[in-house]
């Protein structure tokens, strides 16, 4: 496993984050995509994966409901991949929100994505349920994990 740094980003951070999130996603997303998605929203965190000292990865999250903990957004740069750094941004965030005494994190992602559906499974959570999203035309998984009893 790669030994990374797991930082709370700050708002002159988001501009990485973006960087990062174009180098993996389409289409493409300035700092404003990101500071509209934080409006109105409570307890954001916005992580960044650090390997000596180039960001590498971000792991995003916010309150969705009291006692309800979002993962909305993360990834990691194709190159750094399946060396535990997603697992480390994951753990992060949720011992980050037990902490916030959260009693569940929710996660979704479209069912072509299949890497991150076994992420989850692999990571504690469970499937409840499926949605149609009509802006992907693709189904959206929806996971959840209980924070209770949890070791990291």
């Amino acid at each position: 496993m790669a030994q990374v740094e797991i930082i709370i980003a700050d708002d002159r951070m988001l501009v990485q984050i973006a960087e990062l999130y174009n180098q993996m996603f389409r289409p493409r997303a300035d700092v404003g995509y990101f500071q509209r998605r934080f409006l109105g929203r409570r307890c954001s965190l916005p992580l960044v994966a650090l390997f000596e000292s180039r960001p590498i990865g971000f792991w995003i999250g916010y309150e969705l409901k009291p006692g309800m903990y979002y993962h909305w957004l993360g990834a990691v740069l194709p190159e750094f991949r399946r060396k535990g750094i997603a697992r480390q941004l994951q753990e992060a965030q949720q011992a980050w929100a037990r902490d916030r005494e959260y009693e569940y994190i929710r996660t979704e992602c479209m069912n072509h994505q299949r890497e991150f559906i076994h992420f989850a499974i692999e990571a504690g959570y469970d499937i409840c349920g499926i949605r149609w999203d009509s802006t992907h035309a693709d189904n959206l998984i929806i996971f959840e994990k209980s924070l209770h009893n949890m070791t990291l």
